[in-house]
């Protein structure tokens, strides 16, 4: 299981978020509290900033190897900041199948678009599908695909799908995106489970997916996902319940206050100037933390000093 941490607020030094938390991201990699696999396939970050010389766009970094390994982390991080921030750490396979490569370290950014993407999911035999699926991606965006996961061919495929960046407009483009997808492993009789837990992220907002289809490409799946999880690794019991768990978020005020947790002041929504989306809750108040159920999308978004907090679920 990947791990996605999303921030929008004041601007804060990016070690408070990466670095200096207890349930750190990077701690994450070698310690993850919510689930067994260690992500040593490689990490990365992408930042906007008033203070970098480009505002405008994103400060991207990513490295092929575990957070914990990258001496530049404790280098480059303690001189940054920012105000909206998508970071990933990656898990894989262990075989030596598993391409480790810049190219396939998130967060993804490719130009002609305000929006960069990180995922925590699998899209099972993704390269076949793109048999159906390549006919509705854009040449702009598929000359840009560098590296070989799903999460990359996915970008390509939701940017391609956009009408436009308005919250109605990437809703509509997610649900349009699992329709093909299904319909794509319907016509190849390729159906699995897929699990597409995802931030998609520009200045001063983040959207927050949680979908997918279950073992059968039902958009529907049923169970108790903490019931299910009592399985064990390697079923598909198990499977269902990695898809059918929530995603977090928290909400609050005074974050740049607060250097090593991630336990800022929380408030109501209406009095929130910050809010990190995250795979898993990281601070002991798991309380604090609101749930992203599944089959649902959410649309948080920086206007003026406060917080804006938008849940809709997903028709697909």
């Amino acid at each position: 299981m990947c791990r996605i941490l999303a921030y929008i607020g004041p601007e804060v030094p990016l070690e408070n978020l990466l670095l200096k938390p207890e349930n750190s991201l990077v701690n994450q990699t070698l310690d993850p509290e919510g689930h067994p696999l260690l992500q040593l396939a490689g990490w990365g970050f992408g930042a906007w900033s008033d203070h970098l010389l480009k505002p405008e766009a994103p400060l991207i970094y990513r490295r092929p190897m575990p957070a914990f390994y990258d001496d530049n982390a404790e280098g480059i991080i303690p001189s940054l900041q920012a105000s909206t921030l998508l970071a990933h750490v990656r898990a894989a396979d262990y075989h030596a199948g598993t391409v480790l490569a810049d190219e396939n370290c998130h967060p993804f950014s490719y130009q002609e678009t305000p929006w960069i993407v990180a995922q925590n999911g699998d899209l099972p035999n993704w390269i076949l599908l793109q048999r159906e699926l390549l006919r509705h991606c854009k040449d702009k965006y598929l000359e840009q695909m560098r590296g070989t996961t799903d999460t990359e061919f996915l970008y390509v495929l939701l940017l391609s799908l956009l009408e436009g960046d308005s919250d109605e407009d990437v809703q509509r483009g997610f649900e349009e995106m699992l329709r093909l997808i299904i319909q794509a492993m319907k016509d190849l009789d390729l159906v699995e489970l897929a699990k597409l837990k995802m931030a998609l992220v520009s200045p001063d907002r983040i959207i927050g997916v949680n979908f997918g289809s279950g073992h059968q490409g039902e958009t529907d799946p049923a169970g108790d996902w903490r019931k299910l999880r009592e399985s064990g690794p390697g079923t598909d019991d198990y499977a269902l319940s990695m898809l059918l768990e929530p995603m977090y978020l928290l909400m609050g005020r005074n974050f740049e206050k607060d250097k090593t947790s991630y336990d800022f002041e929380v408030s109501t929504v209406e009095d929130a100037t910050a809010v990190i989306f995250a795979s898993e809750p990281l601070t002991e108040a798991t309380d604090d933390w609101s749930t992203l159920e599944f089959g649902e999308i959410v649309f948080l978004e920086k206007k003026g000093a406060n917080i804006t907090r938008n849940v809709n679920k997903l028709k697909v």
